[in-house]
């Protein structure tokens, strides 16, 4: 089954076709949203007007045929209250597809695309089963959470204050690139020799703050340390908060597989750190760990197949 996937984030406009039987991408394609230079996002109304441009012009262009079903984010995450007015261009859509080619349309939340796109990458059908430990990390979320059948299944925490991916854009601005600015910090940490040490992060249990360390970058700053080696502190001050929201985790409920997802964790430096310090932790390839709607095409596919 062929089938059509949908995503409008507050952060990109993503469309994919999925041939599910061969385990083939037959189409993705991922506009970010414009931002105004020097800016740290979109207001809601404007968001909505760029989804619809993208949409219009990416939907125009696809020779959609012998589709099984549409697949679309209508929310954030699988939360009765969770909303973002963003999404309902994508729902907009789907819907007029699904109705003008007569096949079903398959809601689910920008956060289950993001698991299952990580799932599908990974291309384990036994994790499907298994309960895991998920990492969502982006600009709108830093969560730890249980996953089982390709669905969020329990909440267990996130970040008190400010999200990581905000932490990244944030100083990515101030250093001037373009938003959203994570691929930029991540190129600069990457260049920096210098193994970071003695860094003291804010875990709670399940929770972080990561408030502190948009003040920490900062301070660093004007102190004359290079942009390489801030972009590195900022990335190392994430991938140490990670690391110990996993670990009180599994010293409550043991060991079990853990998939990171979401921008952030596209980050190769975030990567290896983590990697050092629980080796069996698995990451996805960078296309299908930023926003995407693979996922969210995989997820319709399983939710028709299964009844």
């Amino acid at each position: 089954m062929i089938t059509l996937g949908i995503d409008t984030s507050n952060y990109a406009t993503s469309v994919s076709m999925v041939d599910n039987d061969k385990h083939k991408i037959i189409f993705h394609e991922k506009r970010f949203l414009p931002v105004e230079q020097g800016r740290i996002g979109l207001r809601q109304q404007q968001a909505v007007f760029e989804h619809i441009k993208n949409l219009t012009d990416i939907l125009s262009k696809m020779e959609i045929k012998d589709i099984g079903a549409v697949g679309v984010s209508v929310k954030p995450r699988d939360e009765e209250n969770s909303y973002m007015p963003c999404f309902l261009t994508g729902k907009m859509s789907a819907y007029s597809i699904g109705a003008a080619l007569n096949v079903p349309v398959i809601e689910t939340s920008h956060q289950t695309g993001h698991l299952t796109s990580a799932l599908y990458d990974l291309d384990k059908e036994e994790l499907f089963a298994q309960k895991l430990i998920m990492l969502h990390v982006s600009g709108g979320t830093t969560d730890i959470m249980f996953a089982q059948e390709g669905k969020v299944v329990q909440n267990l925490g996130s970040s008190m204050d400010l999200f990581a991916g905000q932490a990244v854009d944030r100083l990515g601005v101030k250093l001037g690139y373009p938003f959203p600015a994570g691929i930029y910090v991540s190129e600069k940490a990457e260049k920096c020799p210098d193994i970071i040490k003695n860094i003291k992060v804010s875990v709670k249990g399940y929770n972080c703050n990561l408030s502190g360390l948009e003040n920490q970058c900062e301070k660093l700053l004007k102190q004359s340390y290079s942009k390489e080696y801030v972009c590195k502190y900022c990335l190392t001050f994430i991938a140490k908060s990670i690391i110990k929201m996993i670990q009180n985790v599994q010293a409550d409920f043991g060991n079990m597989p853990v998939i990171l997802a979401g921008g952030v964790m596209s980050s190769t430096v975030i990567k290896k750190i983590v990697t050092d310090a629980i080796p069996d932790a698995m990451f996805v390839q960078p296309q299908l760990s930023r926003d995407n709607a693979v996922g969210v095409a995989v997820n319709a596919y399983r939710k028709v197949k299964n009844g």
